[in-house]
């Protein structure tokens, strides 16, 4: 069982690896044009192990990254984790103190306040107010064509 986890983190890991110039280029270019006080994403299928916040914290790192270029202090984060109502969000919830630890350790104080909630359901009917959030990432899940009929990007 400690295989097939180590084996879908390292596949998680890589999807985000490949994804984060994207996520670079869309953070600057939010932050250049109009800088909101409060980012929102969510994250479609969030898992409940240990890469659950591996999606939040690479979106932290390009938001810091894109605040220090530009002199800018963090904005607030606020992130919906979103799975089938059977997902153990109280393992997540649960894990938030060390999330929030590391956070504070590595970013020195220095990010904005990140608070994080659940939303449960399924992801092919409306779970977010239209134009409600900024990011929406997902791991092999969700098909653009379901994200656009449950967002509208």
């Amino acid at each position: 069982m400690a295989l097939i986890f180590a084996f879908l983190f390292f596949q998680q890991k890589k999807v985000m690896l490949k994804a984060k110039p994207i996520l670079q280029e869309t953070i600057v270019q939010l932050c250049s044009k109009s800088f909101p006080e409060c980012i929102t994403m969510a994250d479609m299928g969030c898992s409940s192990g240990p890469n659950t916040f591996l999606p939040i914290w690479e979106v932290i790192e390009a938001i810091d990254e894109t605040c220090r270029k530009l002199n800018r202090k963090p904005p607030i984060l606020q992130v919906f984790l979103n799975d089938l109502p059977g997902n153990d969000f109280n393992s997540i919830f649960r894990s938030l103190p060390g999330f929030h630890k590391k956070l504070e350790e590595e970013m020195g104080g220095k990010f904005g306040p990140c608070f994080i909630a659940a939303m449960p359901g399924n992801f092919y009917g409306r779970l977010f107010p239209a134009r409600s959030l900024h990011f929406v990432h997902s791991s092999y899940i969700v098909s653009t064509g379901s994200l656009r009929s449950t967002i509208q990007l």
